[in-house]
């Protein structure tokens, strides 16, 4: 049974509401088992997602820098 199906059962069985900072502690707890749960990536996978976002990114703003150019173009031919 996992923290969460605790305290939540411990919260059933108890019978009255718990009290405010009560609640607190038990939302810290609670974080707490789920940041144990998070498995973070290795030293390879990180510096995988790193190139793919920077790759991304360059292939965003060579799209953004060839409209802006095609559209100041496009206003200088306008208006000349």
């Amino acid at each position: 049974m996992n923290n969460v199906a605790k305290a939540h059962d411990h919260r059933a069985t108890k019978g009255a509401k718990e009290g405010f900072f009560a609640r607190i502690v038990t939302f810290f707890k609670q974080v707490l088992a789920e940041f144990k749960k998070v498995q973070r990536p290795t030293g390879n996978e990180l510096w995988t997602m790193f190139l793919t976002v920077v790759g991304f990114l360059i292939v965003v703003m060579i799209f953004v820098g060839v409209l802006d150019l095609g559209f100041s173009q496009f206003v200088f031919w306008v208006f000349g």
